[in-house]
């Protein structure tokens, strides 16, 4: 194989490497705020009502697990997935309950979504 069929490869490869690391780190950092009870996010998933801590419990979780799958790259699809749906949860949250910014929950959703459609053939769904 000659340099340039090689080259896109890489570079793919790296790219799907930094966004991987990057979401890796937003999510694990948010996972441990979350399971460790830091006081923000308590008062914050209190705003929920009475399953409001079980709700900061469960998406820690889902963040732990995404966090983790998305840096093994047999399972980084599945990762960026469940990160996917935890970030749809963490939008639709910010607009209905807490009413804060939400705009990070979008450029969040974008960057999951690229990395989602550079590996799309994980997922079956062609090149």
């Amino acid at each position: 194989m000659t340099a340039a069929v090689l080259a896109p490869s890489r570079s793919k490869s790296i790219i799907l490497w930094i966004l991987r690391v990057l979401m890796a780190a937003v999510f694990l950092f948010a996972c441990f705020m979350k399971l460790s009870g830091q006081p923000m996010m308590v008062q914050e998933f209190g705003l929920f009502g009475d399953f409001g801590q079980l709700l900061r419990y469960f998406t820690g979780l889902l963040e732990l697990v995404g966090g983790l799958a998305i840096l093994v790259p047999a399972f980084s699809v599945f990762g960026a997935i469940i990160l996917l749906v935890v970030d749809v949860g963490a939008f639709a949250a910010q607009l209905a309950v807490i009413h804060q910014d939400w705009i990070h929950t979008i450029v969040i959703g974008a960057i999951l979504a690229t990395l989602i459609y550079l590996q799309r053939e994980r997922l079956g769904l062609g090149n």
